[in-house]
């Protein structure tokens, strides 16, 4: 049960790559259907994830803190 529990919990980690996906994957849609300068975002948020992983900060992650998201390490262990 505290395993169902830990995986329905969403925390700042989990809502950042969340959030990463989906706009990874809509600015994907959008350059394929509207205009390729769309594929700048995909690029950018590829960036952003590169930098956080040599830094350990992210605006986005600021900016889902500042809304009142919690970090919690039990999002990031593996059972």
């Amino acid at each position: 049960m505290e395993r169902q529990e830990t995986i329905n919990k969403m925390c700042t980690e989990r809502y950042l790559r969340l959030l990463a996906g989906i706009v990874v994957l809509i600015s994907l849609a959008l350059g394929l259907m509207v205009n390729q300068n769309w594929f700048i975002l995909t690029a950018l948020v590829g960036v952003n994830l590169l930098q956080s992983a040599f830094t350990n900060w992210c605006p986005a992650k600021a900016l889902l803190e500042k809304m009142g998201t919690k970090s919690d390490p039990a999002c990031n262990t593996h059972h």
